[in-house]
Formats: structure tokens, C-alpha cells, sequence
């Protein structure tokens, strides 16, 4: 297989650059994508090239697949890396892929088919003889099929997106009459999301715990498992808080998860970055959920205790590269993640779009934030409102808690409103602390990890924070002004560094 000389990110914000950086690492050229929304994004500027591929809303411009080729054809990409959500587990973006003789990094689109699509991966992992969630077969054809169906496993059901993951299109139902609500409202946000509005129902277990595996597989038959991640801090089904190790593993356990999920790859001939997704029951007994076919929003804390770049992995199995290693790898350390989103807890978690106005991120050793947003930058309300991941590691959980809790006290972002300070709180909680917290453990808690302080004057603070940090600009800017009045340049540093509005290419 050829070697991969320049990649097409078909995505946005933070992952975006993620994977730009592995790229530029390892001598690739990189290309950007952006919507009319994100002209100004920071994916835009970080890449070599960048081109835009349509309107604000992800169904006319990141979702359009002839949109997405049409930019790599262009710019002469020889292969395309989709991180996570929009088309990163569509078969047919694959398909598309293939047929133009560009590089997927990814799995193939039979494994998609096999395991991407969730209702055929439970019926897949049942003929494997994995235990299953109890729930449906194949997506609902209407409302009423759903209600039947319903009424045999019996309340509360969960309602799913068949076609992606990450908490869109998911819907706890307790009660008969309100599964037309749910219905109608998880196949809007699955269709959104995905372009795929099919959803089907499992059976709710009762205060489960979280917990995926991550899997790696090469074009050679060669599938390993790179330990687990505890994902049960969740509000909304949306992961809030991630850490591996499990606080709740044994030894025993981590092996018997990795085995099935090795299992589950190596049945659909897996190629690349994976991860098999578990619930594990107050008994510890473990039934399969789903699996993605793609790199995890939180695959930094995997990075963090096993010393991997997973994205350059991915980039060497796409080349039809051997995996580097072949054996399971003990973790080293605890790393836990959070993801910092621009949205009010206090509101129900209404997002909060709106233009930042002073940042300061993290630092430090065993600390790492994955962001895409800078002072000035305007976060738009057409996508998912994370804006930032927290991520830290240290040698013990207790110690990565309280590091976690240090870098969350540094981070400073006004102009907009966001969930550090519930983050804080849930670092901060007793249940968190003990590590045996499970799925309902933020709705739970949720009056608690919002606080006493009251909600107006938390809002005065917010405002007297973002104009102070308003005036240091100003001072800083007047600063700036002086110190280059009379050198004659007008010219921004972005078009000094040879960049043009619209589509553009360095050295244009």
C-alpha cells in the first residue's frame, strides 16, 4: 500500500486539530474542512489547506459526502481521516473513499456494516455468543411497533440512534405515554447528527456502570485491546467524565472484557480504532452495548496510561502497517478526562454560543487540554457545544483527582458560559472520590454538583471576570499598537503568513 503523503480531516474543532498535529509529526500535509460558520475556526488556520464545503448546518456541508471528496480532490489528499461523529461511521462515506482511490483511515465499510449499524452488531455479537443488552433486532418501522415491543420488555427502555453513538438520538423512556415524545425527538437528533433517523430500544438496567474497551486491529488479522475506560459520569447519556483504570476492574475482569472485545473485532476483521462498549451490572456481570467504529472522544486518558499515539496508529494500519505491538499492555498510571462544554448547568444545560472573551488553559506536568478555541473566537450554535478536553495523568487516582482538580482551578474562560465549575464540583464529590459511581450518578447529584451560590450573582461575577479580562485586552492591544507605530505594515499576521479569506492554500 502507497504511503500517505497529505490527509483530509473531515471534521471540526478540537479532534481536527488532534490529529492535524500527529500528521504534521509525522511529515503530512494536512487539509482542512469548514462550514461558512467556522471561516474563522482554529482547524482552519492550524492546517496546510483548508476549503470550505458549504453552509453552518452539518447536513449541507460536514455531512455531504461529494462536499468532502470534492475538497480532497482539490487539494490533492490522498486520504481522509473523519475523527468522530458526522461521517465517521458511514459505510457509504468509506465506499465513497474507496471508489475515488483515496486512503480511508478507519475500518472498512464491511466492518461498518457489521458493527457500525448497531441493531446488526447485537445480532452479530448474539451469534458470537456474547451477552447482550436485552432489546430489539432491527430498527422500529413506526411509533406503535416501538410501543408493542416496549410493552414486552417492559419500562423504563432506552431508545437509540441505530446509526451512531456519543448520547445523540438516545431517550430513557419510564412510561408508556411518553414514548411518541421520545420517539419523535430521538430520531430529529439522530437524523441531525447522523443522517440516519432509524433508532431501536434496549431495556434499562438499573444503576450500571459504564465501562468500553479499546481495540486496535491491522490489515495483517492482528487485533489487540488497549485496556478500559470508565465512562459513567454522564448527563443526558452524554459522557461528562472519563478515567482509565476502571476504579470498579479487577485484573480478572480487564481480561475478560478485553478478550471479548478482541472477540467482537477479530469477527468483523477490524481495522484500526475501536472500541467495544460495556454495561456492567451491580453484580459484575458485563453484557455487550455497542461498538464504535472509530477514535473516542476520550482516547487521550488511553494515551496517557499506555504512552501511544493512537491517531498515528491509525495512520500506520491504514498503510497496511504491522501493529507496533501485538500483546495486551498493563496500564501505567490513572488518567481521568472532562470535557468542557459551552453550556449553563444551572438552565437544564442550555448551550451557550456566544464569543469568548479571555482564555487561560491549564499547564503543567501530566496535564493536556485538547481545544480549539482562543480569545476572540465566537462558538457557534450549529454543533455539539464542547469546546475543550481536560485531560490529566498522574501515578495513583487519588493523585490524578486532586492534579485534575489543581488544572481545573487554573482554567479561565469568560465571554461565554460553561460547565468548569460543575466539573469542579464532580472532582470535588465524595461518590466520584470513592470511584464506585454509576450512569445516574450526575442526575442523581445534579442539585449538589450545581452548588449553594446563588445563580445572580454567579452571573454579576461572570460579567465583572469578562470585563476586567476586556480591559487587559484593550491595554494589551494599545500595547501592541505602540510598540509597532511606524514600521509601515498594514497587513495582518494571517496575511503576512500568505493566507486568504475563502479557500485558500499557504503560499498562495
Amino acid at each position: 500500500m502507497a504511503r500517505i503523503k497529505k490527509v483530509l480531516v473531515a471534521n471540526r474543532g478540537e479532534i481536527a486539530i488532534r490529529v492535524m498535529r500527529t500528521c504534521k509529526e509525522l511529515g503530512l500535509a494536512t487539509v482542512a474542512v469548514y462550514s461558512e460558520a467556522d471561516r474563522s475556526a482554529l482547524h482552519t488556520r492550524f492546517a496546510d489547506e483548508a476549503y470550505c464545503v458549504g453552509p453552518a448546518a452539518s447536513r449541507e456541508s460536514y455531512l455531504v459526502i461529494d462536499n468532502i471528496l470534492e475538497a480532497a480532490r482539490k487539494s490533492g489528499a490522498d486520504a481522509i481521516h473523519p475523527g468522530y461523529g458526522f461521517l465517521s461511521e458511514n459505510a457509504k462515506f468509506v465506499r465513497a473513499c474507496d471508489k475515488a482511490g483515496i486512503t480511508f483511515i478507519g475500518p472498512p465499510a464491511s466492518a461498518m456494516d457489521a458493527m457500525g449499524e448497531k441493531t446488526q452488531a447485537r445480532t452479530n455479537m448474539i451469534k458470537a455468543g456474547v451477552p447482550v443488552v436485552p432489546g430489539n433486532a432491527a430498527p422500529f418501522v413506526d411509533v406503535e411497533e416501538a410501543k408493542a415491543f416496549a410493552q414486552k420488555i417492559g419500562f423504563p427502555v432506552m431508545l437509540k440512534a441505530a446509526g451512531g453513538g456519543g448520547g445523540k438520538g438516545m431517550r430513557r423512556v419510564d412510561r408508556a405515554e411518553d414514548l411518541d415524545a421520545a420517539w419523535r425527538t430521538a430520531r430529529s437528533e439522530a437524523m441531525s447528527a447522523f443522517g440516519n433517523d432509524s433508532v431501536y430500544m434496549e431495556k434499562f438496567l438499573d444503576q450500571p456502570h459504564h465501562v468500553e474497551i479499546q481495540v486496535f486491529g491491522d490489515t495483517h488479522g492482528n487485533v489487540i485491546h488497549l485496556n478500559e475506560r470508565e465512562c459513567s459520569a454522564q448527563r443526558r447519556n452524554q459522557k461528562v467524565v472519563e478515567e482509565t483504570p476502571s476504579p470498579i476492574l479487577t485484573a480478572e475482569m480487564r481480561a475478560a472484557m478485553g478478550a471479548v472485545a478482541v472477540k467482537a473485532a477479530k469477527a468483523v476483521d477490524y481495522v484500526g480504532a475501536g472500541t467495544v462498549e460495556f454495561l456492567v451490572d451491580a453484580k459484575r456481570n458485563f453484557y455487550f452495548l455497542e461498538m464504535n467504529t472509530r477514535l473516542q472522544v476520550e482516547h487521550p486518558v488511553t494515551e496517557w496510561v499506555t504512552g501511544i499515539d493512537l491517531v498515528a496508529w491509525q495512520i500506520h494500519v491504514a498503510q497496511g502497517g504491522v501493529l507496533p505491538m501485538l500483546k495486551p499492555i498493563a496500564p501505567r498510571g490513572h488518567a481521568i478526562e472532562v470535557r468542557v462544554y459551552a453550556e449553563d448547568p444551572a438552565t437544564n444545560f442550555m448551550p451557550s454560543p456566544g464569543t469568548i472573551s479571555y482564555v487561560r488553559v491549564p499547564s503543567g506536568p501530566g496535564v493536556r487540554d485538547d481545544s480549539a478555541v482562543y480569545a476572540g473566537y465566537r462558538v457557534p450554535n450549529f454543533y455539539d457545544p464542547m469546546i475543550s478536553k481536560l485531560s490529566v495523568w498522574a501515578p495513583t487516582r487519588m493523585e490524578a483527582i486532586l492534579k485534575m482538580r489543581r488544572a481545573l482551578d487554573e482554567y479561565v474562560l469568560t465571554g461565554i458560559t460553561t460547565n468548569l465549575r460543575y466539573l469542579k464540583q464532580i472532582v470535588l464529590h465524595p461518590e466520584f472520590v470513592k470511584g464506585d459511581y454509576d450512569t445516574g450518578f450526575l442526575g442523581r447529584e445534579h442539585q449538589t454538583l450545581l452548588g449553594n451560590e446563588d445563580a445572580a450573582l454567579a452571573r454579576v461575577s461572570m460579567i465583572a471576570a469578562a470585563m476586567r479580562a476586556h480591559q487587559r485586552a484593550e491595554k494589551q492591544q494599545a500595547t501592541i499598537a505602540a510598540a509597532h507605530k511606524g514600521t509601515g505594515s498594514s497587513q495582518s499576521a494571517w496575511r503576512s503568513a500568505g493566507r486568504r479569506q475563502g479557500s485558500w492554500k499557504k503560499g498562495a
